[in-house]
């Protein structure tokens, strides 16, 4: 193979053309969907069963210290990206010298925010008065090189629209990276056990995208080659280091002011309870942004796009939501196990942000296709803003406040901003938003009603946490499909998830 020059893909197409996406758009974002979907329910229970092993061979501490890391490591490493590979996906036409340049500054931006993130690791230790910081935090920050150097060539597959092998790289650097992560805990390696599982999917992500991009990088041009892309990434950077402050610096605070153990308590609980958001939003972004790209020409297109997607995730996210509001007891005591019981108060209120989180998570589909980075920058730091505020007041009362704030906040204030802002313009409106919430914030509250008067709390007699869970998860998934089936919208959403593999093959055979 001759670095430099493109390779083809397996598939026999040049990797940096999308020329031939339009012909079968709806085909490919449909079969894209049900590939990603089929890869992320593997991934998910890879990180379950992850959560489950490492709750019970680690301890609070050991992740309220590696969160404290992770928190920083969150914020640093889109400097390393600086929305570069965002531009990639969005960009009509890319030259190959254009992309050895962006590879390029990718790699040195990583390697220098890598090295800058482990000199001040020493400061990080003095400052949250844990030694042990200064190793795990300069060990952990190589990965923002791996992360550097491939994040061309996974742009490369969102734009080429390659879901299935960009999903097959993605779960097996999960898989890979659990299983060292549990073998090194089982080992008693402690902490250093999350710092291997960072590292390995790190190192396992970067050697999937080399050798399935089917592209190899050449000598980097001038830096004016790429000048609109790093205009578009400088914006999109700015707005999403504003997103990832907003969502890490809780973590900061509470581990400075209340200390690793009740850290470890609430980045638990946020996990579990971002994870139907993580797990459904982030790889559907994948299909979701380079198909809203090709498409911020046709609007209604446009809009009927974004609302398939947006609608399902709500309606999944719905009874889970219930679920984890009412039931956290359960939810924790199955998930984490018994020494992890005072989290689930804080998994409570969390749980509350199920209602609308995964619609906000995906507002950046709309800023970013729509190439509206500016506007994102500013409503990333309105939203930044309330959540200092929410913080400030919450956080000498302890994480449960922490939790019940950042919830209520996000319901009254941040999300009701956020749709009004992005709706003004484009093809999507602010209503159109409000048709989304309607149906899932109803099963939510109402599945929520349902398991407090007939739960397995009201009319088991002293049940297992197993069996609690087991029972109110019926309840919650049960109520949101009877008022999915009421509905007339929610009847038609079910009948074409239920009949997509039929319409994708007509589709096919049309095309």
């Amino acid at each position: 193979m001759a670095s430099g020059n493109n390779r083809r893909d397996s598939g026999g197409q040049d990797p940096l053309g999308v020329g031939h996406l339009k012909r079968d758009l709806a085909s490919r974002s449909i079969s894209g969907g049900v590939v990603t979907l089929v890869a992320q329910s593997i991934k998910v229970a890879v990180q379950i069963g992850s959560i489950i092993l490492l709750a019970r061979l680690l301890t609070p501490e050991d992740f309220g210290l590696f969160a404290i890391v992770l928190a920083f490591l969150a914020v640093l490493e889109l400097f390393k990206d600086m929305g570069l590979s965002g531009a990639t996906v969005q960009r009509a036409e890319v030259t190959h010298r254009e992309l050895s340049t962006l590879f390029w500054l990718n790699a040195g931006l990583g390697a220098a925010v890598a090295v800058v993130f482990a000199a001040l690791a020493p400061g990080l230790a003095w400052f949250y008065e844990e030694p042990l910081l200064t190793g795990v935090a300069a060990t952990a920050a190589l990965t923002l090189i791996f992360t550097g150097f491939s994040a061309q060539h996974l742009a490369l597959l969102r734009r080429q629209m390659r879901f299935k092998t960009l999903s097959v790289v993605q779960t097996g650097s999960e898989i890979i990276a659990m299983g060292a992560a549990v073998a090194a805990a089982a080992s008693d390696f402690g902490i250093w056990s999350l710092v291997l599982q960072r590292l390995t999917w790190g190192l396992a992500m970067l050697v999937g995208a080399f050798l399935t991009s089917g592209w190899l990088p050449g000598r980097p041009g001038s830096l004016s080659l790429i000048r609109d892309q790093i205009r578009f990434g400088t914006n999109a950077t700015a707005a999403m280091v504003l997103g990832r402050l907003a969502g890490s610096v809780d973590k900061m605070a509470i581990g400075w002011l209340w200390g690793p153990g009740p850290l470890g308590l609430f980045e638990r609980s946020q996990k579990l309870t971002m994870m139907p958001v993580v797990n459904i939003c982030t790889p559907l972004a994948s299909v979701a942004l380079p198909m809203l790209s090709r498409l911020v020409d046709e609007p209604d297109r446009y809009r009927s796009a974004y609302l398939a997607v947006a609608q399902r995730i709500g309606m999944l996210t719905a009874p889970v939501a219930a679920l984890i509001f009412m039931s956290a007891e359960s939810v924790t005591g199955v998930v984490l196990g018994e020494q992890w019981s005072r989290a689930a108060p804080i998994l409570s209120w969390l749980g509350v942000s199920l209602l609308y989180a995964p619609l906000t998570f995906t507002l950046s589909w709309l800023y970013m296709s729509q190439d509206r980075t500016p506007e994102m920058l500013r409503a990333n730091a309105v939203n930044v803003c309330v959540n200092m505020v929410a913080l400030a007041i919450s956080l000498p009362f302890g994480p449960v406040f922490v939790a019940m704030a950042y919830a209520l906040g996000g319901a009254f204030v941040r999300a009701p901003f956020l749709l009004w802002y992005v709706g003004r313009k484009g093809p999507v409106g602010s209503r159109t938003f409000l048709r989304i919430l309607c149906l899932p914030v109803t099963a939510g509250i109402a599945g929520a009603c349902l398991i407090h008067f007939i739960g397995s709390g009201a009319v088991l007699t002293e049940p297992s946490v197993l069996t609690s869970l087991i029972y109110d998860t019926g309840i919650a998934v049960a109520t949101a499909l009877t008022i999915y089936l009421i509905a007339p919208s929610g009847r038609r959403m079910l009948f074409e998830t239920l009949t997509f593999r039929k319409r994708m093959m007509q589709m096919r055979v049309n095309h």
